[in-house]
């Protein structure tokens, strides 16, 4: 079966990485006008890279939970294509293989003049200096507010072969990732799994779990081993 996943920042959530929304957390502190706008690199860079080198190290200090683990082991068993809004590396490094960032990868760089120009960064921390090989200033490989989301059309192709759809953690109130359940067939199945209200208005065939990830997912699985 193909099953398609688009997955937020709730998946990510019970591994300790804070959401957006969460009380005290990091975009409390840092307004994204400060920290996630191309006009906030220019204005103050280190800032900017400041901010994503505490949440890059924050990454790099957490481990997948249960419900990535679930995920890549679906694997075995269906074509799991995983499309995330998120910016970590928990999916892969869970053991998915197949798994489209629409947002960008923390843990890589890319060039400021030459985005085809995209490394893995080696540690958690880019400094001002730090270039690509054309001599220009690297900057986190981040989709920023405002700027073009080069990965959707690629998201958009892979919804629309879904058999099943599994929306996990995500307020499906971020376009145009929000967008993308209007892409999958509308016969079917479509489970949206999230303990919180969420604005995905109406979609044929959609199943509703409020629960956390881990749980959600885990009693879905549980009713895919069974048919």
């Amino acid at each position: 079966m193909n099953i398609v996943v688009l997955t937020g920042a709730g998946m990510s959530a019970e591994s300790g990485i804070s959401t957006f929304r969460d009380s005290g957390g990091l975009w409390e502190k840092y307004p994204l006008e400060e920290v996630a706008t191309p006009e906030a690199f220019r204005r103050n860079p280190e800032l900017v890279l400041d901010f994503y080198n505490q949440r890059r190290k924050q990454i790099m200090e957490v481990s997948p939970n249960v419900a990535h683990l679930i995920l890549a082991d679906l694997e075995k068993h269906h074509n799991v294509q995983i499309i995330t809004q998120n910016i970590d590396d928990l999916h892969e490094r869970a053991g998915s293989t197949r798994v489209t960032h629409l947002h960008g990868e923390i843990r890589k760089v890319r060039s400021t003049t030459d985005p085809r120009l995209v490394y893995d960064l080696d540690g958690w921390e880019l400094k001002m200096g730090d270039t690509c090989e054309k001599g220009s200033q690297l900057r986190p490989h981040i989709v920023w507010f405002g700027e073009m989301v080069p990965m959707i059309e690629v998201a958009q192709q892979i919804t629309q072969q879904a058999e099943m759809l599994i929306i996990i953690g995500t307020s499906m109130a971020v376009y145009p990732a929000a967008g993308l359940v209007h892409y999958a067939p509308r016969h079917i199945p479509k489970f949206l799994i999230d303990p919180n209200e969420t604005e995905v208005g109406y979609v044929d065939n959609l199943s509703l779990i409020r629960k956390p990830a881990t749980i959600g997912i885990a009693e879905l699985a549980l009713q895919l081993q069974t048919k």
